[in-house]
């Protein structure tokens, strides 16, 4: 068969197992499949039994990460891995992360129907946790396949279960005395490539009219998600003088931050500043209080190392101002962090003529988004990500990639690999 026949042909997979997942993290209005629970074990069953459909090796790693490995002509040489997430935010949009890894199960079964046999493994690698949701710590089965967990992250409690990191993944089949070693469960060097397809969180590619995109890089972050903000409790009648307003402190914090995000711009320096929490306590607030305690947390996002301690530098001093300002104590807590992932040039060209010898028109874009790719990058893997048109952003219910622009992300990284790169 030929190739691009091949490649056409395995839409129905495709569209089956998009389907499947989405059966499976089904949650009113959106989707939620909990990380190393009943909605992420459920997701990797269903692509395990699809690899092994295709006569792919499954095995479990110590982080509970899923491997399916395409053995090759030349079982010597270092792996290509495809690899993504199937986990979501709650109730969420199905296609964040679980299309990375369904475009790879793709790819494989287009290469077998094509009765092309790679130059090296094919490793298609379904990651565990890499929504920060969970645990309050991203990209978790990265990190433990690459030894980036940070100290203490094994204790970590599910925001859901109330379990420990090291007791979800024991559960989930891992191991999580071996991931305490603190040693990388892949040596790095022994990876030939990684590659990465994700949905698109920005509407670049609605804008530019074209279905996909070759990532030029993934920023890394800096995350607080308990800002913790205390003043004094008091009446609402009380002088401004006098208040030690913790909600209004927050505010100020926030707004102080958002104009630190314009300057930076406006300087040619992207980045971003997102606050997901925001709350004064839910269990004790009231109409007729000033609040003395408050809640917040921080992703801080840029696309270079040094732009993001420069930036957390900032940070402090922005806290030490509104907290002198405001008269209240800010503890920023704690604290994790990925390092910006740039992607490889060799495999930035390989993908592009790929696209053209496929006839498609890819932009080249930054992606908004950290991702699993940040942390095989920073470990000096050769990283290369497609981005994927999708109209409504991502970690929503509405999130809208069509089928056929997954698709035709499949279709460049099977010529990619049927190039023997």
């Amino acid at each position: 068969m030929k190739l691009d026949d091949a490649i056409a042909a395995q839409k129905p997979l495709v569209q089956s197992l998009l389907d499947g997942v989405a059966a499976i993290g089904a949650d009113p209005p959106g989707i939620t499949r909990d990380a190393y629970g009943r909605g992420e074990n459920d997701a990797h069953h269903l692509i395990r039994q699809a690899g092994e459909a295709l006569g792919m090796q499954a095995s479990i790693d110590a982080g509970a990460n899923l491997s399916l490995r395409w053995a090759a002509e030349n079982p010597e040489a270092p792996p290509i891995i495809i690899g993504s997430h199937l986990d979501s935010i709650v109730q969420g949009g199905n296609f964040d992360g679980a299309a990375g890894v369904i475009a790879g199960i793709g790819a494989v079964a287009a290469l077998r129907a094509a009765g092309i046999t790679p130059h090296r493994d094919i490793e298609v690698l379904a990651l565990r946790c890499e929504e920060a949701v969970w645990f309050g710590l991203g990209l978790i089965g990265s990190r433990c396949l690459l030894a980036r967990l940070p100290a203490g992250a094994l204790e970590l409690r599910h925001a859901r279960t109330g379990k420990t990191l090291a007791e979800s993944i024991a559960a989930a089949g891992g191991d999580s005395a071996r991931l305490s070693q603190g040693k990388p469960l892949r040596d790095p060097a022994a990876i030939g490539a990684y590659l990465e397809v994700h949905i698109e969180q920005a509407p670049q590619l609605v804008e530019a009219g074209v279905p996909i995109a070759i990532c030029l890089a993934n920023p890394g972050n800096l995350r607080h998600p308990f800002i913790r903000i205390t003043g004094e409790d008091a009446h609402t009648g009380l002088p401004h003088r006098f208040r030690r307003d913790a909600a209004l402190a927050g505010a100020d914090l926030s707004l102080c931050l958002e104009q630190l995000w314009l300057a930076e711009e406006a300087a040619g320096r992207p980045m971003a500043v997102t606050i997901g929490r925001f709350h004064t306590p839910v269990d004790r607030h009231s109409l007729t209080a000033v609040s003395g305690d408050f809640e917040m947390s921080l992703d801080l996002r840029a696309y270079d190392a040094a732009h993001l301690v420069a930036l957390e530098a900032k940070l402090q001093a922005i806290v030490a101002e509104v907290a002198a300002r405001r008269r209240v104590t800010i503890t920023l807590g704690e604290r994790s962090s990925a390092a910006p992932g740039l992607m490889d040039p060799s495999l930035m060209d390989g993908l592009a003529k790929a696209a053209s010898a496929c006839g498609i028109t890819a932009a080249r874009l930054h992606s908004p988004g950290t991702h699993d790719a940040n942390n095989f990058a920073a470990v000096g893997v050769k990283t290369g990500m497609l981005l994927v048109r999708n109209q409504n952003g991502s970690h929503n219910p509405h999130e809208a990639m069509e089928t056929d622009d997954l698709m035709a992300a499949i279709a460049v990284m099977t010529q990619l690999l049927a190039g023997r790169w």
